[in-house]
């Protein structure tokens, strides 16, 4: 019996669209995963003319990059689609903003006119509340974390427990004026009277990751903090370093400026 060759004749993607979109309360629960399942059922029902890549078993031609870890808030995260019609970028933004479920916001779409976006997601900016800690000592361990040269830290992956670095990618760390609360931070205070740490950290994106909970878990380490209740972490944004500072540029910026030229 002959065997059936996989179906070659599929429609050649023009065009591709880069996403910034939001996890936001709730939401911020859901995996990776379920992001990729809404993402394409969105699509579906928004009618966007997503390109589908050849043989036995086609799929979305969608890559994601940089995603936050499950649990943590998100402004920044990224997302690119090929489809096989030009398509207004404002536009898609919409339909796909109303069919996704709230908490799962499409913030901004552009068209992709310059390569390598994965290579620009440098760095990400984070901020911390951290219930039941005085900014007083908050600001002690930051200063103890970013006085010492490494703290290793573990974390227990796929593959087992790894072992690795937290300090090195830490390239600031700071405590943020009491009332600057971070955009999604319901529920963070049921008591007004408790104190509440602010701390904003912006750390380079190096293999293994180091992500918010390997920051407080380096900060356990060096000065014993250790918050009484569940720390609220969101991600402000991710992107290229700017050169000779420690802030985070936008990675959508060069295709913006491409566009003004086309």
């Amino acid at each position: 019996m002959s065997r059936r060759q996989p179906d070659r004749d599929v429609a050649p993607a023009v065009q591709r669209l880069r996403f910034r979109y939001a996890k936001r309360g709730r939401l911020r629960f859901s995996s990776h995963r379920d992001f990729q399942r809404a993402l394409e059922r969105a699509i579906r029902r928004a009618g966007v003319p997503v390109a589908f890549s050849a043989g036995f078993s086609p799929h979305p031609k969608i890559s994601y990059a940089g995603a936050a870890p499950t649990g943590v808030a998100s402004e920044a995260e990224y997302v690119e689609v090929a489809v096989v019609e030009r398509c207004d970028p404002a536009l898609v933004r919409a339909a796909l903003d109303e069919a996704l479920p709230a908490g799962l916001d499409v913030i901004e779409v552009v068209e992709a006119l310059t390569p390598d976006l994965p290579q620009r997601l440098e760095a990400s900016v984070w901020r911390i509340a951290l219930p039941g800690v005085t900014p007083r000592e908050a600001d002690a361990a930051c200063h103890a974390l970013l006085g010492a040269a490494a703290i290793e830290v573990e974390r227990v992956t796929k593959a087992g427990v790894r072992r690795f670095d937290a300090r090195a990618a830490v390239l600031s760390l700071v405590v943020l004026p009491p009332d600057t609360l971070p955009p999604d931070t319901d529920g963070v205070r049921a008591d007004p009277q408790q104190p509440c740490a602010i701390l904003e950290a912006v750390v380079r994106h190096v293999t293994p990751s180091v992500r918010p909970d390997d920051v407080l878990t380096a900060l356990r380490s060096v000065a014993d903090l250790a918050p009484p209740e569940p720390p609220r972490v969101i991600r402000l944004a991710q992107g290229p370093l700017v050169a000779g500072d420690t802030s985070v540029g936008d990675p959508l910026a060069p295709d913006r400026e491409a566009a003004v030229g086309v």
